[in-house]
């Protein structure tokens, strides 16, 4: 499971991590967030800037967490406790008017994980970009990746070993990185 993951990438089972989950929008980043911790995954809102804001990059500068919650609709901030281990799990957007702020929120950040939707093959391109840029970021220099290959229940979906290879994830040598299999919506491959 997700622990013993993270065991294998951290070396180590730190009591408290902090864990920024990335992605592009729609790749189902907040159902395996609610899968984890154990809530219901019919009742997904879309990570998403709310209407007042509209993404300005005013309502974004030096905001606290309890503040961005205020702006965006469905961000969401939980920890999920488990096998002596507390992860503190920041889930952020991932429209395009919403990524260019991601880069605010890596400070300590113990583990990336990545949530590519494995069916959406006309999006790789772009997801594959995305992470190079969080790879290429200051504060992620040797923060382990894991990338979750997610919606494996749809039978347009292509195999993890199949999109690392597309994604050059064997290029990522200043780092630990794992991809895994997934359905977050089943939560087989999660847990």
């Amino acid at each position: 499971g997700l622990f013993s993951v993270i065991e294998k990438l951290k070396g180590s089972t730190e009591q408290e991590l902090r864990i920024v989950l990335l992605g592009l929008d729609n790749a189902g980043k907040t159902t395996l967030l609610k899968k984890l911790a154990s809530e219901d995954v019919n009742t997904i809102t879309p990570t998403q800037v709310c209407e007042d804001h509209k993404g300005s990059a005013g309502c974004l500068r030096s905001v606290t967490a309890k503040e961005l919650r205020g702006i965006f609709n469905g961000f969401n901030i939980k920890s999920v406790a488990s096998n002596g281990m507390k992860l503190n799990v920041w889930d952020i957007g991932g429209q395009r008017k919403i990524r260019s702020f991601w880069k605010k929120y890596l400070d300590n950040t113990d583990l990336l994980i990545y949530v590519i939707d494995s069916a959406d093959k006309k999006r790789f391109e772009e997801t594959g970009l995305e992470l190079s840029e969080l790879a290429d970021e200051e504060n992620l220099k040797g923060v382990p990746i894991l990338i979750f290959a997610n919606k494996q229940d749809l039978a347009t979906a292509s195999p993890a070993s199949e999109i690392a290879e597309g994604l050059n994830l064997h290029t990522y040598r200043d780092r630990e990185w794992q991809i895994q299999a997934c359905s977050a919506l089943s939560g087989e491959g999660v847990q």
